[in-house]
């Protein structure tokens, strides 16, 4: 099949086509250039949001099956309705877990919970995209919805807020403290990059996949505390965790209240049956324990990689200091 991956060489996209072409299908990625394409796959690069060039350059690609790696708002997914219609034999969205109602109610999380999250604009803005492909789902624009939850791969070290790149191992090296909210102890599902390709490869040109919703997840869930010991493990060096309770996090930094109320805070554990069932023989077989180990030596074989974000740098260190000085404070009284 020819495939186009609007994205192709993110975190969880660069995996997803990589299989996807050693499958033996025909790439094509729609990016905006920052990263390199492999000379194996043919290259658009487009900037998302200019609708003209979009229907412009991508109607005459004609591809088998598109997936939509970068749409975060329903205007996105207009523009690519009106590209594509009459034109693919599968449109493929990846959203978001996230949109699964908030508190949860009912653990493990399946396809049929409802979808509500009142704490995170990101995740509400999935749940329109889908609403959307749900209204013009159609033989001629025949959609799947798939659900991602937190995916890493190779220059992604796993963080509730903000970090993902070596700012955490940095400072975890370094012995200085990292933040873990409230207490570390809500389970957390993290997936291999590489585990959620093969489950999405089985679902690309797949008939029975019309008309359906998946997520796909390792079966596996740990604590934030028991994340962070991997980590450290990795890293030959235990972290140094300072607690603090997330409706602090969120008064002090109020970019993570999304984060944290509409998805970390919560327990993510899913029941991955139904994926299971259209993808005979998947399942997720690295494991968080060695995709973690896997990052690390991604970031410990290259000095070069070892960059960090001086500004969450900078932000770590004032949300512990602000979080003392409280409690000092509370304690003097």
């Amino acid at each position: 099949m020819h495939i186009l991956l609007i994205g192709g060489t993110g975190n969880i996209s660069s995996e997803v086509a990589l299989l996807l072409h050693q499958q033996g299908h025909t790439i094509t990625t729609v990016t905006t250039g920052k990263r390199p394409v492999p000379k194996t796959y043919h290259a658009i690069h487009l900037d998302r949001n200019d609708s003209v060039a979009f229907k412009q350059q991508l109607g005459a690609v004609r591809p088998d099956v598109a997936i939509d790696f970068f749409a975060f708002v329903p205007e996105h997914l207009k523009t690519c309705h009106e590209t594509f219609k009459g034109a693919i034999t599968q449109f493929i969205f990846i959203s978001s877990a996230a949109v699964y109602e908030k508190p949860h109610r009912r653990f493990p999380i399946t396809e049929n919970t409802p979808r509500s999250n009142p704490f995170w604009s990101y995740a509400q803005d999935k749940i329109a995209c889908e609403k959307y492909l749900e209204s013009v789902h159609s033989p001629e624009f025949p959609v799947t919805i798939v659900r991602p939850s937190h995916t890493f791969g190779n220059q992604w070290i796993p963080s509730p807020i903000n970090s993902n790149d070596f700012t955490i191992a940095r400072r975890i090296l370094d012995g200085r403290p990292v933040i873990l909210h409230d207490n570390g102890e809500s389970l957390w599902t993290l997936t291999a990059a590489s585990d959620f390709a093969a489950g999405l490869a089985g679902l690309a040109g797949n008939v029975k996949a019309l008309g359906e919703a998946f997520h796909i997840t390792s079966d596996e869930a740990l604590t934030w505390n028991q994340i962070y010991r991997l980590i450290g493990d990795a890293l030959g060096k235990e972290a140094i965790i300072e607690y603090i309770p997330s409706e602090i996090l969120a008064r002090e930094y109020p970019e993570s209240y999304g984060m944290l109320f509409g998805d970390k805070k919560e327990h993510g554990v899913f029941d991955n049956q139904k994926i299971k069932r259209f993808v005979p023989g998947f399942e997720c077989r690295k494991g968080i324990k060695l995709a973690i180990e896997e990052s690390i030596g991604w970031f410990l074989t290259e000095p070069s990689r070892q960059a960090i974000d001086v500004q969450d740098d900078k932000l770590i260190d004032r949300l512990i200091t602000t979080w003392r000085r409280s409690n000092t404070s509370i304690s003097l009284k």
